[in-house]
């Protein structure tokens, strides 16, 4: 095959790979822009204020849930990281108090053994509020997260887009510096001795 051949096609490959990384790029930053903005509004529109920070509501969790909640004191509840830090940093301590330890379902069995216990009932009642709360949070975080993921995904194929242009320019560059009859790889003659 004649170099100048392989030049132009590894060039024009190189400049469609790097039109299909920028629009890729563009599709990831639009979605990371659409999803971003779902969690924002869906969080937001539930007006959900995290305790100030050093509240009595804060010092009654262990030492690294504080910590965790302090970081957004007063806050309103808008990203998923927020959501995230009040799911498992708050509520999910206040469910392992309110329960004993127990999960939702370990309670709801129990209660259902005994239905006239109405203390129990109502416990179960929390927990069930509690987890389906804790829940929809997560469910935010793991969204926001993807996010997230796409947001950094964007700037690699943006960063891909670019490499392959720059190859692109150094295979045109080099595209005009080959000679016309030069060939990949150059015809090996081989001479079959002759017997005589």
């Amino acid at each position: 095959m004649r170099r100048r051949t392989f030049d132009a096609l590894a060039t024009m490959a190189g400049v469609v790979l790097a039109v299909v990384l920028a629009i890729g790029g563009g599709l990831l930053l639009w979605g990371h822009s659409v999803i971003s903005n779902d969690v924002h509004t869906q969080l937001a529109a539930q007006k959900i204020v995290f305790p100030p920070a050093n509240s009595a509501p804060i010092k009654e969790l262990p030492a690294a849930d504080a910590a965790a909640m302090n970081q957004y004191g007063g806050q309103l509840m808008t990203t998923g990281a927020q959501a995230e830090a009040y799911a498992n940093h708050f509520i999910a301590v206040h469910l392992t108090k309110i329960g004993g330890g127990q999960t939702y379902s370990q309670l709801s069995a129990k209660s259902l053994a005994q239905p006239k216990n109405t203390a129990l009932a109502e416990q179960v009642q929390t927990m069930f509020r509690g987890t389906t709360l804790r829940g929809m949070l997560l469910n935010a975080y793991g969204w926001w997260q993807m996010g997230q993921i796409m947001l950094i995904s964007a700037f690699v194929a943006f960063g891909s887009a670019v490499l392959f242009l720059v190859l692109s320019g150094l295979g045109f560059w080099h595209l005009r510096r080959t000679a016309p009859q030069s060939e990949i790889f150059s015809k090996v003659n081989t001479k079959v001795p002759a017997n005589a």
